[in-house]
Protein backbone atom coordinates (compact mmCIF):
# COMPACT_ATOMS: atom_id res chain seq x y z
CA UNK A 1 0.00 0.00 0.00
CA UNK A 2 1.11 3.68 -0.99
CA UNK A 3 -0.33 6.55 1.44
CA UNK A 4 0.04 10.15 0.42
CA UNK A 5 -1.23 13.14 2.33
CA UNK A 6 -1.75 16.73 1.66
CA UNK A 7 -3.44 19.73 3.72
CA UNK A 8 -6.77 20.50 2.21
CA UNK A 9 -10.81 21.70 2.75
CA UNK A 10 -9.44 22.85 6.20
CA UNK A 11 -8.14 19.34 7.29
CA UNK A 12 -5.69 16.45 6.37
CA UNK A 13 -6.37 14.34 3.04
CA UNK A 14 -5.19 11.35 3.23
CA UNK A 15 -5.15 9.07 -0.34
CA UNK A 16 -4.31 5.49 0.32
CA UNK A 17 -3.55 3.31 -2.70
CA UNK A 18 -3.50 -0.40 -2.86
CA UNK A 19 -3.11 -1.73 -6.55
CA UNK A 20 0.30 -3.35 -7.03
CA UNK A 21 1.57 -1.02 -9.49
CA UNK A 22 4.98 0.68 -10.99
CA UNK A 23 5.50 4.02 -9.45
CA UNK A 24 5.08 6.04 -12.16
CA UNK A 25 2.06 5.07 -12.33
CA UNK A 26 0.91 5.74 -8.78
CA UNK A 27 2.69 8.49 -8.72
CA UNK A 28 0.21 10.19 -11.90
CA UNK A 29 -2.66 8.55 -9.90
CA UNK A 30 -2.02 10.30 -6.42
CA UNK A 31 -1.32 13.96 -8.48
CA UNK A 32 -4.83 13.49 -10.09
CA UNK A 33 -6.56 12.47 -6.66
CA UNK A 34 -5.10 15.54 -4.98
CA UNK A 35 -5.75 17.72 -8.09
CA UNK A 36 -9.74 16.91 -7.99
CA UNK A 37 -9.27 18.09 -4.01
CA UNK A 38 -7.34 20.81 -4.85
CA UNK A 39 -10.06 21.90 -7.85
CA UNK A 40 -13.33 21.71 -5.79
CA UNK A 41 -10.87 23.41 -2.45
CA UNK A 42 -10.98 26.22 -4.79
CA UNK A 43 -13.96 26.88 -5.88
CA UNK A 44 -15.73 25.96 -2.58
CA UNK A 45 -13.66 27.58 0.27
CA UNK A 46 -15.25 29.62 2.44
CA UNK A 47 -12.18 31.13 3.37
CA UNK A 48 -10.08 31.58 0.19
CA UNK A 49 -11.54 35.12 -1.09
CA UNK A 50 -11.76 34.61 -4.83
CA UNK A 51 -13.71 31.08 -4.40
CA UNK A 52 -17.41 31.04 -6.18
CA UNK A 53 -18.74 30.65 -2.63
CA UNK A 54 -16.99 34.21 -2.22
CA UNK A 55 -18.25 35.54 -4.87
CA UNK A 56 -21.49 34.22 -4.11
CA UNK A 57 -21.44 35.89 -0.83
CA UNK A 58 -19.99 38.88 -1.97
CA UNK A 59 -22.65 39.55 -4.42
CA UNK A 60 -25.48 41.89 -4.64
CA UNK A 61 -29.08 40.75 -3.94
CA UNK A 62 -30.91 39.95 -7.58
CA UNK A 63 -27.52 39.48 -9.04
CA UNK A 64 -27.26 36.18 -11.59
CA UNK A 65 -23.78 34.68 -11.58
CA UNK A 66 -22.70 31.56 -13.83
CA UNK A 67 -21.31 29.50 -11.60
CA UNK A 68 -18.77 26.48 -12.47
CA UNK A 69 -21.01 22.97 -12.80
CA UNK A 70 -19.14 21.80 -9.86
CA UNK A 71 -20.20 24.58 -7.57
CA UNK A 72 -23.67 24.04 -8.98
CA UNK A 73 -23.77 20.74 -8.59
CA UNK A 74 -23.05 20.77 -5.06
CA UNK A 75 -25.40 23.68 -4.08
CA UNK A 76 -28.61 21.53 -5.81
CA UNK A 77 -27.86 18.57 -4.04
CA UNK A 78 -27.87 20.85 -0.86
CA UNK A 79 -31.29 22.46 -1.94
CA UNK A 80 -32.55 18.83 -2.65
CA UNK A 81 -31.42 17.62 0.97
CA UNK A 82 -32.96 21.03 2.80
CA UNK A 83 -36.10 20.28 0.88
CA UNK A 84 -36.08 16.25 1.69
CA UNK A 85 -35.69 17.22 5.27
CA UNK A 86 -37.93 19.85 6.10
CA UNK A 87 -34.56 22.35 6.77
CA UNK A 88 -32.57 19.71 9.02
CA UNK A 89 -30.22 20.15 6.74
CA UNK A 90 -29.06 23.83 5.33
CA UNK A 91 -26.04 25.64 3.61
CA UNK A 92 -27.61 29.22 5.35
CA UNK A 93 -25.94 29.00 8.78
CA UNK A 94 -23.10 30.73 7.55
CA UNK A 95 -23.52 33.77 9.68
CA UNK A 96 -24.11 32.20 12.63
CA UNK A 97 -20.72 30.04 12.34
CA UNK A 98 -18.84 33.57 11.97
CA UNK A 99 -20.88 35.22 14.81
CA UNK A 100 -19.14 32.37 17.10
CA UNK A 101 -15.57 32.91 15.42
CA UNK A 102 -15.59 29.06 13.60
CA UNK A 103 -15.42 31.39 10.08
CA UNK A 104 -13.86 34.30 9.90
CA UNK A 105 -16.01 37.35 8.42
CA UNK A 106 -16.14 37.55 4.61
CA UNK A 107 -14.08 40.20 2.65
CA UNK A 108 -15.89 42.81 0.94
CA UNK A 109 -19.84 41.93 1.47
CA UNK A 110 -22.19 44.35 0.40
CA UNK A 111 -24.32 44.14 4.21
CA UNK A 112 -24.44 42.82 7.39
CA UNK A 113 -25.69 38.95 6.96
CA UNK A 114 -29.41 38.88 7.98
CA UNK A 115 -30.51 37.23 10.94
CA UNK A 116 -31.14 33.21 10.54
CA UNK A 117 -34.82 32.52 9.58
CA UNK A 118 -36.62 29.06 9.15
CA UNK A 119 -36.37 27.70 5.04
CA UNK A 120 -36.07 31.26 3.59
CA UNK A 121 -35.47 31.14 0.35
CA UNK A 122 -32.19 32.48 -0.26
CA UNK A 123 -30.93 31.25 -3.88
CA UNK A 124 -32.54 30.30 -7.24
CA UNK A 125 -30.84 27.86 -9.29
CA UNK A 126 -31.41 28.88 -13.04
CA UNK A 127 -30.28 27.36 -15.91
CA UNK A 128 -27.42 26.78 -18.08
CA UNK A 129 -25.56 26.70 -14.35
CA UNK A 130 -26.26 30.10 -13.14
CA UNK A 131 -27.81 31.17 -9.86
CA UNK A 132 -29.75 34.36 -8.62
CA UNK A 133 -28.89 35.58 -5.47
CA UNK A 134 -32.36 36.50 -3.43
CA UNK A 135 -31.09 37.04 0.01
CA UNK A 136 -28.48 38.66 1.54
CA UNK A 137 -27.48 35.18 3.59
CA UNK A 138 -23.86 33.94 3.70
CA UNK A 139 -23.36 30.21 1.56
CA UNK A 140 -20.97 27.91 3.28
CA UNK A 141 -20.37 24.41 1.75
CA UNK A 142 -18.69 23.10 4.76
CA UNK A 143 -21.14 20.22 5.57
CA UNK A 144 -21.38 18.99 1.96
CA UNK A 145 -18.16 20.18 -0.08
CA UNK A 146 -15.35 17.98 1.42
CA UNK A 147 -18.00 14.62 1.00
CA UNK A 148 -17.97 15.83 -2.42
CA UNK A 149 -14.62 16.45 -2.83
CA UNK A 150 -13.73 13.00 -1.58
CA UNK A 151 -16.21 11.63 -4.69
CA UNK A 152 -14.16 13.80 -7.04
CA UNK A 153 -10.40 12.52 -6.16
CA UNK A 154 -12.18 8.66 -6.42
CA UNK A 155 -13.29 9.60 -9.59
CA UNK A 156 -9.99 10.86 -10.45
CA UNK A 157 -8.29 7.28 -8.95
CA UNK A 158 -10.86 4.98 -10.65
CA UNK A 159 -9.67 7.10 -14.41
CA UNK A 160 -6.06 6.78 -13.53
CA UNK A 161 -6.99 3.10 -12.98
CA UNK A 162 -6.98 2.49 -9.74
CA UNK A 163 -9.04 -0.53 -8.32
CA UNK A 164 -8.40 -0.54 -4.34
CA UNK A 165 -8.11 3.04 -2.70
CA UNK A 166 -9.11 4.87 -0.03
CA UNK A 167 -9.96 9.05 0.20
CA UNK A 168 -9.66 10.38 3.88
CA UNK A 169 -11.12 13.98 4.03
CA UNK A 170 -10.21 14.67 8.17
CA UNK A 171 -12.88 11.33 8.69
CA UNK A 172 -15.19 11.81 5.71
CA UNK A 173 -14.38 8.83 3.25
CA UNK A 174 -14.88 6.65 0.93
CA UNK A 175 -13.10 3.26 -0.43
CA UNK A 176 -13.48 1.68 -3.62
CA UNK A 177 -12.12 -2.03 -4.18
CA UNK A 178 -13.51 -5.46 -2.62
CA UNK A 179 -11.24 -5.49 -0.08
CA UNK A 180 -13.56 -4.16 3.29
CA UNK A 181 -11.37 -1.67 5.64
CA UNK A 182 -12.46 -1.46 9.09
CA UNK A 183 -12.67 2.40 10.16
CA UNK A 184 -12.35 3.30 13.86
CA UNK A 185 -15.16 5.82 15.32
CA UNK A 186 -14.08 7.70 18.07
CA UNK A 187 -16.17 8.12 21.83
CA UNK A 188 -17.50 10.95 22.01
CA UNK A 189 -16.53 11.36 25.98
CA UNK A 190 -13.17 10.61 25.20
CA UNK A 191 -12.54 11.54 21.51
CA UNK A 192 -8.49 9.86 21.79
CA UNK A 193 -10.37 6.49 22.76
CA UNK A 194 -12.48 4.43 20.03
CA UNK A 195 -15.83 3.47 20.86
CA UNK A 196 -16.04 0.58 17.80
CA UNK A 197 -15.34 0.44 14.11
CA UNK A 198 -17.63 0.30 10.92
CA UNK A 199 -16.81 -1.84 7.81
CA UNK A 200 -16.64 -0.10 4.55
CA UNK A 201 -16.38 -1.55 1.43
CA UNK A 202 -16.92 0.10 -1.88
CA UNK A 203 -19.01 2.89 0.28
CA UNK A 204 -18.62 6.07 1.63
CA UNK A 205 -18.17 7.08 5.44
CA UNK A 206 -18.70 9.99 7.35
CA UNK A 207 -19.13 10.99 10.77
CA UNK A 208 -20.01 14.24 12.77
CA UNK A 209 -19.34 15.28 16.62
CA UNK A 210 -19.35 18.07 18.61
CA UNK A 211 -16.24 16.78 20.40
CA UNK A 212 -14.24 18.73 19.40
CA UNK A 213 -15.20 22.05 18.33
CA UNK A 214 -17.39 22.50 21.32
CA UNK A 215 -16.78 25.69 23.64
CA UNK A 216 -18.20 28.71 25.62
CA UNK A 217 -19.95 31.65 24.29
CA UNK A 218 -21.02 33.99 26.67
CA UNK A 219 -23.40 31.74 28.87
CA UNK A 220 -24.09 29.30 26.61
CA UNK A 221 -21.90 26.39 24.91
CA UNK A 222 -22.04 26.69 20.93
CA UNK A 223 -20.20 24.25 18.56
CA UNK A 224 -19.62 24.49 14.94
CA UNK A 225 -22.49 21.55 14.22
CA UNK A 226 -25.92 23.24 13.97
CA UNK A 227 -29.33 22.27 13.20
CA UNK A 228 -30.12 23.59 9.92
CA UNK A 229 -34.25 24.23 11.08
CA UNK A 230 -33.33 26.97 14.22
CA UNK A 231 -29.70 27.90 13.71
CA UNK A 232 -29.16 26.62 17.41
CA UNK A 233 -25.77 24.96 18.38
CA UNK A 234 -25.78 21.02 18.79
CA UNK A 235 -23.53 20.07 21.48
CA UNK A 236 -25.21 16.68 22.79
CA UNK A 237 -22.12 14.59 23.41
CA UNK A 238 -22.19 12.04 20.82
CA UNK A 239 -21.67 10.85 17.38
CA UNK A 240 -23.23 10.35 14.32
CA UNK A 241 -21.58 8.19 11.33
CA UNK A 242 -23.11 7.74 7.96
CA UNK A 243 -22.70 5.29 5.43
CA UNK A 244 -24.09 5.48 1.73
CA UNK A 245 -22.79 5.17 -1.87
CA UNK A 246 -21.47 8.41 -2.09
CA UNK A 247 -19.26 10.61 0.30
CA UNK A 248 -21.36 14.14 -0.57
CA UNK A 249 -24.29 12.44 1.05
CA UNK A 250 -22.88 10.47 3.93
CA UNK A 251 -21.44 13.95 4.83
CA UNK A 252 -24.48 15.96 4.55
CA UNK A 253 -26.49 13.19 6.12
CA UNK A 254 -24.77 13.21 9.19
CA UNK A 255 -26.22 16.74 9.68
CA UNK A 256 -29.41 15.42 9.38
CA UNK A 257 -29.38 12.82 11.43
CA UNK A 258 -27.47 15.28 14.19
CA UNK A 259 -30.38 17.54 14.47
CA UNK A 260 -33.31 15.13 14.31
CA UNK A 261 -31.54 12.54 16.70
CA UNK A 262 -32.68 9.88 14.49
CA UNK A 263 -30.82 7.26 13.40
CA UNK A 264 -33.72 5.72 10.90
CA UNK A 265 -34.37 9.26 9.51
CA UNK A 266 -36.82 9.09 5.69
CA UNK A 267 -33.80 10.94 4.36
CA UNK A 268 -31.51 7.80 4.51
CA UNK A 269 -33.42 5.34 2.86
CA UNK A 270 -34.16 8.25 0.05
CA UNK A 271 -30.18 8.44 0.12
CA UNK A 272 -29.46 4.43 0.54
CA UNK A 273 -28.05 5.11 3.63
CA UNK A 274 -27.58 4.08 7.36
CA UNK A 275 -26.42 6.12 10.36
CA UNK A 276 -25.01 5.44 13.78
CA UNK A 277 -25.59 7.05 17.04
CA UNK A 278 -22.94 6.89 19.69
CA UNK A 279 -23.55 8.81 22.70
CA UNK A 280 -20.96 9.16 25.38
CA UNK A 281 -22.49 6.37 28.05
CA UNK A 282 -21.59 4.19 25.28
Amino acid sequence: MQRRAQPWLGTLVEISIHDDLASPVLQQAFQAGFAAIAQIHALMSFHAPDSEVSRINQAAVGAQLSLNPHTYGVISAALKLSEASAGLFDIRVAGQLVQWDYLPQPEHTLTPVLPYQTREIAWRLLPDFRLEKCRNDWLDLGGIAKGYAVDQAIRALQQAGIEQACVNAGGDLRVIGEQALEIAIRAPGAPQSMAGSVSVCNQALATSASYFSAKPYGESQVSALLHGGTGAALTEPRSISVRAQECLWADALTKVVAASGNAQHVCLDLFSAEAFIISSSL
